[in-house]
């Protein structure tokens, strides 16, 4: 009973460093995902043309998104450097952008939390078929 515990603490480390090694693929994912909120929220994408753009537009952080004061007005900026392109919106559609990001990350959540139950119901715990040798 005692070797249990030890091989069950292996297994776990062995499935997160699986799942970290996973994520590091999910970095270009993670700009296209960005970048399809904020269209959705109502950022315009524009090209820098102008010298004094494209200066701007260098300067800019890729991937992120920045808070900027323009005038007296507040925008938010996000460069695609990969692209070239440049998400351009306001504080409405920055509040649009968050309430899209939570509704995906709680939708998220719940289709995860629906697959592990899925998992658990089919009955694959310890003894299942050649995975028992490992407890």
């Amino acid at each position: 009973m005692n070797r249990i515990k030890p091989l069950s603490a292996s297994f776990t480390l062995l499935l997160l460093v699986v799942a970290l090694a996973g994520f590091e693929g999910c970095a270009s994912m993670d700009a296209s995902n960005t970048e399809s909120l904020l269209s959705a929220a109502g950022f315009r994408s524009r090209t820098p043309s102008t010298p004094k753009q494209q200066a701007l537009y260098s300067q800019l952080t890729p991937y992120k998104l920045e808070r900027r004061t323009k005038n007296g007005k507040v925008l938010y900026t996000y460069a695609d450097k990969q692209k070239g392109i440049v998400y351009i919106g306001g504080e409405t559609e920055y509040q649009q952008y968050k309430r899209l990001a939570l509704q995906q990350s709680i939708a998220q959540s719940q289709l995860e939390a629906a697959q592990i139950n899925e998992t658990a119901s089919l009955g694959w715990g310890p003894d299942w078929g050649p995975w028992q040798v490992w407890w």
